[in-house]
């Protein structure tokens, strides 16, 4: 294997300094799309692409069992020195040169022999949408394991070590809308205070209580009310709310508190409402059977020292949306060391790219344990 690894990494490299170079931000990943279509076909890979979507499915082999591999292809809109644009400050342009990566080296080592590998190249996962449109599509429906791969922090792991699971935590960013009357700043009387309101909101948001065991929160994020005329007493404004929660269940019943809260403060007020949810993750739902698997590939890729328990995040990750909304699927995502810093998100994140070379090994091992594990009737 790790002879077949080293074969192959001249040709990762070359399509991560490509992808790196050419970033692009969710739903907008046109060349993108054909990049990885055009370097999969030439490669003799069976390609599905969409006409009313970007992304595309690569698959070798046919039949069952079904082993799938997603990576996401989206980039961040950020500034970066000055000036706003696309950057990959996530690591997604590495998750898809470790896909192609694991998809050569099994291809070349005969894998599967029977059923199977279908790599996912999916859009739009910063948007939080991607994951449900290709459940929607049907993409995961045949599939049996699912596995995915994130870039860690430097503050959870270094260059060396990987963790079989990452227990990404649910979000939900609400979009709302305060609806009041203007009034003249000498005739407070005649309208309603629409900054008053949302300080009466956040104080009701910051005495929300559930479980403290699961880490939650729940905080304003924006705020715009009012304009040039000092004298004006604004009856309307604008907000975002960012909802935090390690699992699901607690999500539910922090949005739920939330929600009581606003409608609460509207009717104490005296004014309209009105709310929308604009993106929302869900948490991870991992099957132990596929963790351990993950972990046996570890541990033979970078030795038993090198293995370390999966990584608890508040972050998030659409891919958790397969399992939840097919619970047939059984799915982990490998946590990949690699000494990346300052952090994710941040415009100028760097990362040891060596670190490709193992993942895509891990990876690799991961997918030909478990069609071993299904040839056996495991």
């Amino acid at each position: 294997m790790k002879a077949v690894v080293q074969e192959i990494k001249p040709v990762v490299e070359a399509v991560f300094e490509h992808l790196h170079a050419h970033p692009e931000i969710s739903w907008q990943e046109i060349e993108t799309t054909r990049y990885l279509k055009e370097f999969l076909e030439a490669e003799g890979v069976e390609v599905e692409t969409f006409g009313d979507s970007t992304g595309l499915v690569a698959t070798v082999g046919s039949g069952s069992p079904c082993i799938g591999l997603r990576t996401d292809i989206d980039a961040l809109w950020q500034e970066v020195d000055g000036e706003y644009k696309a950057n990959h400050s996530c690591g997604h342009d590495a998750h898809m040169a470790l896909a192609i990566g694991t998809l050569l080296v099994l291809k070349k080592l005969g894998v599967p022999e029977q059923g199977r590998l279908k790599v996912i190249f999916q859009p739009a996962e910063e948007k939080g949408t991607g994951a449900l449109s290709f459940v929607k599509r049907g993409i995961v429906d045949d599939v049996d394991y699912l596995y995915g791969v994130h870039l860690r922090p430097i503050q959870e792991i270094g260059t060396g070590y990987a963790a079989p699971a990452i227990m990404h935590g649910s979000a939900k960013m609400l979009r709302g809308r305060i609806n009041g009357t203007d009034a003249h700043g000498a005739r407070p009387h005649q309208g309603q205070n629409a900054i008053e309101v949302m300080a009466q909101l956040v104080q009701a948001i910051r005495s929300i209580h559930i479980d403290p065991m699961v880490p939650h929160s729940a905080k304003m994020t924006m705020f715009q009310a009012g304009g040039e005329s000092a004298n004006i007493i604004p009856g309307t404004a604008t907000f975002s709310l960012d909802l935090r929660a390690q699992t699901n269940g607690a999500m539910e019943e922090l949005f739920v508190s939330v929600k009581h809260a606003i409608t609460s403060v509207a009717a104490l007020a005296g004014v309209e409402i009105t709310t929308e949810t604009a993106a929302e993750i869900a948490a991870a739902e991992v099957d132990e059977t596929a963790v351990q698997l993950m972990a046996r590939a570890i541990a033979d890729t970078l030795g038993e020292e090198a293995l370390v328990p999966p990584i608890v995040t508040p972050g998030g990750e659409d891919f958790h949306f397969y399992t939840l909304e097919r619970p047939s699927v059984k799915a982990t995502m490998l946590g990949l060391g690699c000494n990346l810093a300052p952090g994710l998100h941040h415009p100028a994140m760097t990362f040891d790219r060596e670190s490709l070379i193992p993942g895509i090994e891990i990876l690799a091992r991961t997918v030909q344990g478990t069609f071993e594990r299904l040839a056996q009737g495991e």
